[in-house]
């Protein structure tokens, strides 16, 4: 998959999370829709692009999920 494409989409779903009130929850949240909606090679991707490139163009509340919960995402 193209790492664009998925920092687009992570995004999305971290700007839709972003809205609650309790961030570590809205954090927690990001992670578990990502484990449990994406593809196991989508979320591979994902996190090696975080590895590879510091996560470059991912809003703070992705990184900071993918950061906090990266192993249970895998």
């Amino acid at each position: 998959m193209n790492a664009d494409h998925l920092v687009t989409m992570a995004n999305q779903i971290g700007s839709f999370f972003e809205t609650m009130p309790d961030r570590q929850q809205a954090v927690a949240d990001i992670a578990e829709h990502l484990k449990k909606y994406w593809e196991p090679r989508m979320r591979r991707s994902l996190l090696q692009h975080v590895d590879g490139r510091g996560g470059a163009q991912l809003t703070g509340i992705v990184q900071e999920a993918l950061q906090k919960h990266s192993a249970s995402i895998l």
